[in-house]
């Protein structure tokens, strides 16, 4: 399985609610920059899962219309949320890509990558891209990609 980690682009700090910020003119940018090296490298049947913060749901729409919006990814989500939603390592589909939030993010990269209880820095619009495999008969999860917007 390959599980994508996508934080949403940059939103606006203030509206009537966490949940209803949306992004700003840059965040709308990198999110379209994201979006097109995403394209290029994902399968056709790729699953994509966001949050139901506006914002995440605006960074998911550059991507593509097809997408599911999961409550349980909601903004101080935990990392055992995500892997759940994504039915790790074994997948609800070969690839999934989260559209959500740091910490919650930062957690799962941790926890996957380094067996850790740490939040690792995910930039807003950053990538992680991470790889379920088995070796000598263990689980093992493998960073295929980290890319940063500015990088894009």
């Amino acid at each position: 399985m390959d599980l994508i980690l996508w934080r949403h682009a940059e939103a606006e700090d203030v509206a009537s609610s966490d949940l209803a910020r949306a992004l700003t003119t840059r965040g709308r940018k990198q999110a379209q920059n994201a979006a097109k090296w995403l394209r290029a490298r994902l399968p056709d049947d790729a699953l994509i899962l966001a949050s139901p913060a506006v914002r995440t749901i605006q960074t998911a729409e550059t991507l593509s219309d097809q997408y599911r919006v999961v409550r349980e990814l909601a903004p101080n989500a935990s990392a055992n949320d995500v892997l759940e939603a994504a039915g790790w390592p074994d997948g609800i589909a070969q690839t999934v890509v989260i559209v959500g939030h740091q910490p919650t993010l930062g957690h799962v990269a941790a926890q996957l990558l380094s067996n850790s209880r740490a939040s690792w820095p995910l930039k807003k619009a950053g990538i992680w891209w991470i790889e379920s495999r088995e070796r000598d008969g263990e689980e093992q999860a493998v960073l295929r990609a980290a890319i940063s917007p500015d990088l894009i």
